[in-house]
């Protein structure tokens, strides 16, 4: 557990942050005053570390444009999905030669319509943990079911001549509980029949990477950041931690 661990090293009065027992030990003044890039080992005292909260340490990161921003929570991408439902599916673009469409009313008051569209593979469906399929006007509660059974979920709308990709706030694609996001600076977003091209591959695996590519997504990476202020008493020096 991190944060008890770095509760941990606040508590001693000196800690050995980095390792590299061939180096001497250098004060922070020293390392202030020098250019980077240097490789030191410092003997300091932790004084603060951001963010207090684990899982606040996780953000989305654009390799291409090197943007980094906060992880959407559920209420987002909930929000998302209800201003998608206000557009009815369009019947015109069900069962193509890629995939075949399964439509229904909800029976509660809003009376919601719902379309899937499962990619087929050689003119027949995959076996469900192989499957990618497309969602239509569902509630976060019903993408997440479909998750749970389907190996990727793709929530899309309808427009007159294809469907699309939601507003890239959305995640572009989810596998199992992992929400894949694209970059909105960097992506161009191609429309939804793009997949055609994996489906008539041999074995379609739907790695994210390749759906990202053929649908014009630059994907953003998770990441783990974290800043330390080191102390000994002769500087202060603020260390980041950044990995994949």
């Amino acid at each position: 557990d991190l944060e008890s661990h770095l509760q941990r090293c606040q508590q001693l009065s000196v800690t050995v942050l980095t390792d590299h027992q061939d180096l001497n030990n250098t004060e922070l003044k020293t390392i202030l005053n020098s250019t980077a890039p240097q490789q030191y080992r410092v003997r300091a005292k932790l004084r603060t570390y951001k963010p207090q909260k684990l899982y606040q340490s996780i953000k989305l990161h654009c390799s291409k444009c090197n943007c980094l921003q906060e992880v959407p929570d559920g209420d987002d991408f909930d929000f998302i999905l209800q201003g998608s439902a206000l557009t009815a599916p369009n019947p015109e673009l069900h069962n193509t030669s890629w995939y075949d469409s399964v439509m229904w009313t909800t029976q509660d008051q809003k009376q919601r319509k719902i379309a899937i569209h499962f990619v087929k593979h050689d003119e027949m469906l995959q076996q469900p943990e192989d499957t990618l399929l497309m969602i239509e006007g569902g509630t976060l509660k019903e993408v997440w079911k479909l998750t749970k059974r389907f190996k990727c979920v793709i929530p899309v709308r309808s427009t007159e001549d294809d469907l699309e990709l939601l507003d890239l706030s959305a995640p572009f694609l989810l596998q199992g509980n992992i929400k894949y996001y694209g970059c909105k600076q960097c992506s161009t977003p191609k429309p939804i029949k793009s997949l055609s091209s994996i489906a008539a591959q041999q074995r379609p695996s739907w790695e994210p990477n390749e759906i990202a590519q053929v649908l014009g997504i630059e994907p953003l990476q998770y990441v783990f950041i974290m800043k330390f202020t080191l102390v000994d008493g002769t500087g202060a020096l603020n260390a980041y931690l950044f990995d994949y």
